[in-house]
């Protein structure tokens, strides 16, 4: 059985969850406090960091990384595309992803004031940059639902919890998200901690 080491408020650990969940495997859930983390997690991983996912003699650390072999090895639903060139794209979107919106996680966490905003400046500019895609189509990627939807999501979910306000403009967004949160197992997905972050 697969073992997921998963931070209850880590916004990584969040985007493997959801992908077990819509999988619907058979898998445990370790949750790692942080502050406290256990000594077998530094073993583990060489970052001392979740998500870790463990299967028999495989360690994977990195959330995209595990959300792909999980979508390899359980194909269904298929979460990254079929084709060649749609993947293409969907790794590329990925990357950007982690460079324009994920780096900014820690900073948003940060007690230094200064540094958050900054950071929240990068986060909000960079969303309001995706907008115009849904004129086009219902997810980020396509009409359906993908990987792409899936890392997103927990950045979303988070926007008031990091103070991160958006325009006007950014309504289409802020709708594709509510679809998001609405799916069938988005809410089996968040730990007690995530629920409470939105009210």
């Amino acid at each position: 059985m697969m073992k997921l080491y998963s931070g209850s408020i880590d916004p990584f650990s969040h985007r493997c969850r959801i992908v077990l969940f819509e999988k619907g495997m058979d898998f445990e859930v370790v949750d790692v406090d942080l502050a406290n983390k256990p000594e077998d997690l530094a073993i583990l991983s060489p970052h001392n960091s979740v998500p870790v996912l463990v299967e028999r003699d495989l360690v994977l650390t990195d959330a995209n990384i595990i959300n792909e072999y999980i979508d390899e090895r359980f194909p269904h639903p298929q979460l990254m595309p079929a084709d060649p060139v749609m993947r293409a794209r969907a790794r590329l979107f990925l990357s950007d992803f982690e460079k324009q919106l994920f780096v900014h996680i820690p900073a948003l966490e940060s007690s230094d004031e200064t540094t958050k905003e900054i950071a929240k400046k990068h986060v909000r500019d960079n969303l309001l940059l995706i907008v115009p895609i849904f004129s086009k189509q219902q997810h980020l990627l396509s009409d359906e639902f993908s990987m792409l939807d899936v890392a997103i999501a927990p950045l979303l979910w988070r926007l008031g919890h990091y103070g991160i306000e958006l325009p006007n403009q950014a309504a289409p967004l802020l709708k594709y998200a509510e679809k998001l949160f609405s799916r069938p197992l988005y809410a089996d997905a968040m730990t007690p901690s995530e629920k409470a972050m939105r009210k």
